[in-house]
């Protein structure tokens, strides 16, 4: 059966260039001089010192074999013990820096990713793909693939090469020796020569072993990553509890792990197979060594201390020649990994950046009109918006109503740039708003969306979105949104810590409560532009008409955009645009509409029926 081309191989010129970037990545992340300094440094003293101690023990035993006088014989002690103690000093001081280092590195590396999260555009963060990728880079990462293994590679190369040379510095006298015929220290180096190939040949297949167990596992280690998320999280236990999902939890997750336990273990017993096989190519040749020696040696060429030394040196260049190769294979396959990381990190932001200032006005006036606007996401065909045309004014109030999937949440996504249209241009004081400085086009805005995020920091620090901020400030727009009572009852103020993430006595709040810090933080912001995406949908009926009876008061002179299923707020509005299948049907005042046959007439009769019967 002809086998299937892997879709992920690389030749060997791509190899090499992502090697080379991995390697620039890493310098960029800290202090790479320092950490391969105490890498390779490290690594060599740790590798030097079976050597070592074989060539003093050799000495050594030469000396008692011949009967050296005591006082030689404690020198040859003192320097084994000595060099041995030396060097073991010096590793661990290496060691230690090296740890100090790496740490700084590897987290580095996960804020790197982190800043790329924060720059990409909005579209690349919604998209499904690319939150997968993201999850899969992240579990990759914590299993050592990616820059943990360059590192390890790395190591693993540089203790093998210096294991090779010292091996090989050690054994060329034997290579010498006249009374060993060269058809044996043929048939020695050839033997050598086919462990080697066996090595490198098991080493190879058992790469492939682990490679596709790895890719076999990818769903399931997501799956676990996202399980224990959910079952860890203390909000998770209530309903864990109430709806008895505990045994359902455990099931799913037992199943899962019956299967992942299946293949690491069909996994391990063919790499135990293919190890059996390495292992006896490696003692058949360590037996040939030995007869070898023992000719040597009724020769009377080779001495005592010679036989061990030799011996244990072509086992170590043995070990050190397949760890060499088993390195460079293990960072072949932590290319493609690496290759993946490198996509993500790579994935562009289309959106143009601009270059025009945003004019700055005490009176925050400007214009806003989308003009024949039209949208539909990335990697869809379906319009979520189509032909939609609006102006509006400075310190106007516009609602904008109409059923799920209408295109409400698309219309203010569009306005405050997190996207750019598909068709047509929406202006800003007659300048199409691409034009403009990304970052200060964006600074117009203050939005509560209807998934809004609270963070487990203090009151103050989620209201201004910042660590520093003015608590007088921050007061004033948690009274102005609705929180004023529910402050005066937190133990800290403004630096009481929200749930508990970070501090065990953190506050637990109502989906309302977390409501009212959102409207306060978009207040804080003081912006141009005030959009309010449902923002009473988690409130209670009389804090609702509170934020209703107050809106004009709320948005002050900033233009508002109100978003909401609850047609009575739009009451408080100078306009309500309706839309209905992405399209903008109607346009006119609460009053206007309602008294003419329509979309919003419907919508309203459909909400009334329940408060008049």
């Amino acid at each position: 059966m002809r086998k299937k081309p892997d879709p992920e191989a690389m030749k060997l010129s791509e190899q090499i260039q992502i090697s080379k970037r991995a390697f620039h990545y890493l310098f960029s992340l800290g202090r790479p001089h320092v950490i391969y300094l105490y890498l390779i440094g490290n690594t060599i003293v740790q590798n030097v010192m079976p050597y070592v101690s074989i060539f003093f023990s050799a000495k050594l035993i030469d000396a008692l074999y011949e009967g050296r006088p005591a006082a030689g014989l404690a020198v040859l002690v003192l320097l084994t013990v000595g060099s041995i103690f030396l060097l073991n000093l010096l590793g661990t001081w290496l060691s230690s820096g090296y740890a100090v280092a790496s740490d700084e590195v590897f987290r580095s590396q996960g804020w790197d990713q982190c800043q790329k999260a924060l720059k990409m555009a909005y579209a690349s963060v919604e998209d499904a793909d690319v939150a997968a990728l993201r999850a899969r880079i992240d579990m990759e990462s914590q299993t050592g693939y990616n820059l943990w293994y360059l590192s390890e590679c790395t190591r693993r190369l540089v203790a093998s090469l210096t294991r090779i040379v010292m091996s090989f510095s050690l054994t060329v006298s034997f290579f010498l020796l006249e009374a060993v015929p060269f058809f044996m220290k043929a048939a020695l180096a050839g033997g050598i020569l086919l462990s080697l190939v066996c090595g490198v040949d098991m080493n190879r297949k058992t790469e492939a072993c682990r490679q596709a167990f790895m890719e076999s596992c990818v769903d399931a280690n997501v799956f676990s990553g996202k399980y224990y998320q959910y079952i860890e999280h203390y909000s998770s236990g209530k309903d864990i509890r109430i709806y008895d999902m505990a045994r359902s939890l455990l099931e799913t997750n037992r199943e899962k792990m019956e299967d992942l336990n299946l293949n690491a273990l069909q996994m391990h017993w063919k790499i135990c197979g293919l190890k059996a096989v390495d292992l006896l190519c490696t003692y058949l040749l360590r037996f040939g060594v030995y007869l070898l020696l023992l000719y040597g040696a009724f020769a009377g060429q080779v001495t005592v201390g010679s036989i061990a030394r030799y011996v244990s040196c072509v086992m170590l260049l043995l070990g050190a020649c397949s760890e060499m190769v088993s390195a460079l294979q293990r960072q072949f396959v932590n290319n493609r990994y690496l290759k993946r990381l490198f996509s993500y990190l790579d994935i562009p932001n289309p959106m143009y950046q601009g270059t025009l200032t945003v004019e700055k006005r005490d009176d925050n006036a400007c214009t806003v009109e989308f003009k024949d606007v039209s949208f539909c996401y990335p990697n869809t065909k379906t319009y979520a918006l189509r032909h939609v045309n609006v102006k509006f004014q400075a310190g106007e109030k516009l609602a904008v109503v109409g059923q799920n999937g209408s295109g409400k949440t698309t219309f203010v996504k569009l306005l405050c740039r997190l996207y750019d249209p598909t068709e047509g241009e929406i202006l800003l004081n007659g300048v199409d708003i691409r034009k403009y400085d990304y970052q200060e086009y964006m600074s117009l805005f203050s939005i509560v969306f209807q998934d809004f995020k609270l963070f487990d920091f203090t009151l103050g620090q989620n209201v201004a979105a910042g660590k520093r901020y003015d608590r007088n400030k921050v007061c004033q727009c948690l009274v102005q949104a609705g929180f004023g009572e529910r402050l005066d009852a937190m133990p800290e103020g403004t630096e009481s810590y929200l749930y508990k993430g970070y501090d065990g006595s953190g506050v637990e709040l109502s989906g309302g409560e977390g409501q009212k810090i959102a409207l306060a933080r978009a207040l804080y912001k003081d912006a141009s532009f005030l959009i309010l995406d449902e923002p009473t949908s988690a409130l209670d009926p009389v804090s609702e008409y509170q934020v209703y009876s107050r809106f004009s008061e709320i948005a002050g002179d900033q233009t508002a955009v109100y978003i909401s299923h609850r047609l009575a707020s739009c009451r408080f509005c100078d306009r309500i645009a309706v839309f209905d299948g992405g399209e903008i049907v109607q346009m006119g005042s609460h009053a206007g509409l309602l008294f003419r046959e329509g979309q919003y007439r419907k919508l309203w009769e459909a909400q009334a029926q329940y408060y008049t019967e």
